[in-house]
């Protein structure tokens, strides 16, 4: 294989990134991982979590160690609404649950379903359409649950911001409870009691949850204070635990604490749905854990919720009916959940297909554009027959390729005709103008706050909320324009041109050999991983590229070698194909398991050119490394030392090594000295084995 030239290597198209490495700890690393019994490289991991101390780092590893305060300690308003939810259900009025049409609303209408009905309560549901009605409870639902005779209404992961229909609801002599996460208006609704983690302490466990988790919480304490808990808590569990991963919530306080027992519940779920959509996802329990105790239990990951499972329900939210998903997770026949998992695995198809479909117009057209991102420092980017159910995905996808805050959005008609809503999403044809009303979705990057930008133009929009990382919007058609140049003057007021790439945070310099089962078992000691407590990333350095080729759609497939042989994967890489032969690599460590056998393999986020010249380059006398190809099969192999002898060492695409001593005819073969057993070296397949590996090294 050829070196390629410095002057072919900057022609090629590499991602454009920034690498943020964290800075090394390693007196503080090595104690933590001495006491702790772990690797340096996982201590760094917490000490980069802020956890630096060998107390934060027990209870960080074992949050049950947590002594918790009392919810009803916490949250002001819970006694007010256990009381109004106990004498509801003793008279046998009526309970009407709002909930939201994302994964985090689904799953906790769900629970609360579940839970009422358990508790003897009779309970419905509403879900506003998120194509007409747009976010949260509105008059129209408040009126309807007035004229079924509704005593009580609970809405979950909404209704903080719902003064106006909350208060027509109270006007009609109804009861509400908000059970919400989202940031607190300057007004209050007048609700009978509200329940929302930004209302208590910025210390408390609880301040984290997810309207999943509110609604856990609430479910909880109501069902132990009516002496029913008892065959409830792990359903309640199991939908906590989903609706938090999949909703993004931190992974910290009683988040990690709970989504870690939930997340060992789910492979022997006892929902019937749970069951068949994990059966229709393809999703595999593992083993979990370093420490003893642990090594046996099988538990899922939270990627399996956030990448598999998680998707499969918001796709339903997204683009089809909620019912789907209420029924699915409240369900106990078989039949009915197989049939509404396969319903979620079909939905979740057509939006792949329409986020693919719309990635490519947008990227089409932000190359026809040849947007100055330096200039404008934002994208944003309208185009009709977008569905806007599936543009919020797309904007994360654009921010990972362009690093730059994305605005994106769908022109829609002022009244959209059943037959119109009939059609399958990006077929709708009508005449789009600029006094049509434009609706999307943002996403930001990390010096970049997406809801102060949208109230930077608040005097141009209709509505709009979100927080710091996303957001929502909608405004007349010929305000785009102006939207567009006022958007660009709030992204110069906190963004340099170095903050225009997207950003990788690094915990740590890893080498190839380090990368044992051991050591991906140690990372499970800092799951659940996920916001605000990411998986673990590491990068290696002068890496070479044996092979690449793409896979799947637009998937790049790669062999890579630094004195061992390792597979990786990188996800929607196509467009960087092919890679340089030598690059710095940043990639999380995970397990592959292919017809039966199980192997670690390197997911990538992250490639450079090489920063540092490489030992091998300046040093004589390190071992000698190089690949062939025998059998129509791939090795690496080198001469090591072993004590005071030399050692060849091939190395195989499944990690075994057989590895032969100077004058020596037994060999050893196998993934690690310890369990590799003894072979015959001059039979005929290993002494042809070995001499392809002596040509390679140029030693014959």
């Amino acid at each position: 294989m050829q070196n390629q030239s410095h002057s072919q290597l900057k022609q090629q198209k590499l991602p454009n990134q920034r690498w943020l490495v964290h800075p090394e700890q390693a007196e503080t690393a090595k104690k933590l991982a001495k006491t702790l019994q772990i690797s340096p490289l996982i201590a760094q991991s917490l000490i980069n979590r802020n956890i630096s101390t060998i107390e934060e780092a027990q209870v960080f590893l074992n949050p049950e160690s947590i002594k918790l305060p009392s919810p009803i300690e916490e949250f002001p308003d819970l006694e007010i609404a256990l009381n109004l939810l106990q004498t509801t259900i003793s008279q046998n009025q009526k309970i009407a649950i709002c909930g939201d049409y994302d994964a985090d609303g689904m799953t906790s209408t769900a629970l609360l379903l579940r839970s009422f009905k358990h508790l003897g309560a009779k309970v419905d549901y509403a879900i506003p359409s998120r194509m007409q009605e747009g976010y949260g409870i509105n008059e129209r639902i408040i009126e309807e649950f007035h004229q079924e005779e509704v005593s009580l209404i609970l809405t979950v992961d909404n209704g903080i911001s719902a003064y106006e229909p909350i208060a027509r609801a109270r006007e009609l002599g109804l009861n509400v409870i908000i059970t919400d996460h989202h940031d607190i208006p300057p007004k209050l609704p007048l609700a009978n009691a509200i329940l929302n983690p930004k209302l208590i302490s910025e210390t408390s466990p609880y301040r984290g949850v997810a309207g999943v988790g509110v609604a856990y919480i609430l479910a909880v304490s109501l069902a132990k204070r009516l002496e029913k808990l008892s065959g409830l808590a792990n359903l309640l569990l199991e939908l906590f635990t989903l609706g938090t991963i999949a909703d993004l919530a931190p992974l910290t306080g009683v988040n990690r604490r709970w989504v870690k027992r939930g997340l060992q519940l789910l492979p022997h779920s006892q929902l019937a749905g749970v069951r068949a959509l994990i059966q229709v996802s393809d999703v595999k329990a593992q083993e979990q854990g370093n420490l003893k105790e642990t090594r046996n239990q099988k538990s899922l990951k939270p990627d399996d919720i956030g990448f598999r499972l998680g998707p499969r329900i918001n796709a339903v939210g997204r683009i089809a009916d909620p019912q789907i998903v209420i029924e699915l997770l409240t369900t106990d026949d078989k039949e009915v959940a197989a049939t509404r998992a396969k319903q979620c695995q079909e939905i979740n198809q057509t939006r792949q297909e329409l986020c693919a479909k719309i990635e490519q117009e947008a990227i089409a057209w932000c190359e026809e554009s040849q947007i100055n991102f330096e200039e404008e420092r934002v994208l944003v980017v309208v185009q009709p027959g977008w569905h806007h159910g599936v543009v919020g995905i797309v904007a994360s996808r654009l921010v990972e390729r362009y690093g730059v805050p994305v605005f994106i959005g769908s022109y829609e008609e002022e009244q959209e005709s059943e037959a119109d809503l009939a059609m399958p999403p990006g077929m709708m044809s009508p005449s789009y103008s600029t006094t049509s009303t434009i609706r999307g979705s943002a996403r930001g990057i990390p010096e970049f706050h997406v809801f102060e930008g949208l109230q930077f133009c608040d005097d141009l929009l209709g509505k709009y909320g979100g927080h710091k990382a996303a957001g929502g919007f909608s405004l007349p058609g010929e305000n785009l324009d102006k939207f567009r140049s006022r958007l660009s003057e709030f992204a110069h007021q906190c963004l340099e041109v170095h903050h225009l790439k997207p950003l990788i945070t690094i915990d740590a310099e890893a080498e190839f050999k380090e990368l044992n089962f051991d050591f991906y078992h140690q990372i499970d000691l800092l799951h659940p991983c996920g916001i605000e407590n990411k998986s673990p990333i590491f990068w290696t350095s002068n890496v070479r590229v044996a092979e690449q080729k793409i896979v799947g759609s637009g998937h790049l497939k790669l062999t890579l070698i630094k004195s061992e042989i390792i597979k990786a994967i990188a996800w929607r890489w196509g467009d960087y194909f092919r890679l340089p032969t030598s690059v710095d690599i940043a990639y999380k460590l995970c397990k592959n398991t292919f017809n039966g056998q199980n192997s670690l393999e390197l997911e990538l986020v992250g490639v450079r050119l090489p920063k540092k010249v490489s030992p091998s380059q300046n040093s004589s006398n390190l071992p000698q490394i190089t690949e062939f190809y025998y059998s129509d099969r791939f090795y690496v192999c080198s001469i090591d030392k072993f004590g005071d002898t030399q050692e060849l060492r091939i190395r195989n695409s499944r990690g075994e090594v057989l590895a032969i001593q100077q004058g020596k005819r037994i060999g050893l073969l196998g993934k690690s000295r310890d369990n590799a057993k003894e072979v015959d070296v001059s039979l005929p397949h290993f002494f042809n084995l070995i001499r392809a590996a002596m040509n390679a090294l140029n030693l014959t």
